[in-house]
């Protein structure tokens, strides 16, 4: 494509700042731009991004369906909540206006496997009007790409193992209550844990009503088993609040943690496969006390074992480098809800992603 591409930003939080800077930087250019807080609505975004103003405004996300249709978008970036329910109004609207669309929404990375119903929903209207919907982020690469590759250079898998740890704080309040961070212990095991204690027909009603609330790494094994070709044939998930022996005071979330209170949570997503390999993951979303840090530790057992530490990871910043960099993905990829590892492994830009697009 010889045009820049025209990319609409739908939310404008702590991770726009890095988005939209990002694809101006990769030779793209923000056309519009919608909210629902009051206090950034009417602002240009480069205040946002924090350098000189752009000439885009803020507007109520009430309003985004007229504002799409007026910036008429080769894609947009959506950056707001955690789970793919939250999300379905803008993925919804941008598949009805045929708007190709990206989101950080961590349950949308692989959501036929947590809420088959509103995916398929999505995907349906999608492929009507011609338009593709994915999900993405950091989990694309360090909990998705990052494992395959180690697995192509292994010659027998028995397990794979994996843990990652961030901090809440970096990703706004919805993330922050969805990992229970805030709340006592009993009110954690009530809320939060007693979801994980039912039994399989159970948990199945509940993902056919749309009404599971996964982890992570719920999704990130549906879509590690996909793109190693094995076959899921039981999965459970626990739910295990962390604490910190000192009280924390988490920004996001305007409070005290009281020492012994749930600062979030560690969530064990279990897969077996029909091949024989299992898949162990877990993911660690607390507010940091001083003296934590964001870690990526994964391990492929078998013949040999590899195991791979990404120690102080910019999870932020690499989140939306990601999406940003598989925006030509999305744009050439086929109609429907496409999840990420139908598209091929993603790489580097090195040249304004226009140039990146089948014409």
């Amino acid at each position: 494509m010889e045009r820049k591409l025209r990319v609409f930003q739908y939310g404008t939080g702590k991770m726009s700042k890095y988005t939209m800077r990002y694809v101006f930087e990769k030779g793209a250019e923000i056309v519009g731009a919608v909210d629902v807080n009051p206090a950034v609505i009417g602002k240009d975004i480069g205040e946002i991004m924090e350098s000189d103003k752009k000439g885009v405004i803020v507007q109520d996300a009430k309003d985004a369906k007229e504002a799409l249709k007026e910036a008429n978008p080769d894609i947009v970036i959506v950056t707001t909540m955690s789970l793919i329910k939250d999300v379905e109004e803008p993925l919804m609207l941008c598949a009805e206006l045929g708007f190709n669309a990206i989101t950080t929404c961590e349950e949308a990375f692989y959501p036929m496997n947590s809420n088959p119903n509103l995916t398929k929903k999505i995907d349906e209207l999608a492929k009507k009007n011609n338009c593709t919907i994915t999900g993405s982020g950091y989990q694309d690469i360090y909990w998705g790409q990052l494992i395959t590759s180690i697995a192509g250079s292994t010659h027998k898998i028995t397990k794979i193992k994996g843990s990652s740890s961030y901090n809440v704080e970096d990703y706004g309040i919805a993330l922050a209550e969805a990992h229970g961070a805030g709340l006592t212990l009993d009110e954690f095991d009530k809320k939060v844990a007693s979801a994980d204690r039912i039994s399989d027909e159970e948990r199945k009603a509940v993902i056919d009503r749309g009404d599971y609330a996964p982890s992570y790494m719920w999704n990130v094994n549906g879509w590690l088993a996909e793109k190693l070709g094995l076959t899921i044939t039981s999965q459970t998930q626990k739910c295990v609040p962390q604490t910190y022996k000192e009280d924390i005071f988490s920004s996001t979330l305007n409070m005290n943690v009281k020492a012994g209170d749930a600062t979030g949570m560690s969530a064990v997503v279990t897969s077996e496969t029909k091949e024989g390999i299992t898949l162990e993951t877990e993911c660690i979303g607390k507010v940091y006390g001083p003296d934590e840090y964001d870690k990526n530790e994964w391990t492929v057992y078998g013949e040999p074992d590899t195991t791979i530490v990404v120690s102080r990871p910019a999870t932020v910043e690499l989140t939306c480098a990601t999406i940003v960099n598989r925006i030509p993905d999305v744009i050439n990829s086929k109609p429907g809800y496409v999840p990420t590892e139908r598209m091929g492994d993603l790489i580097y830009r090195v040249k304004p992603l226009n140039e990146y697009v089948n014409d």
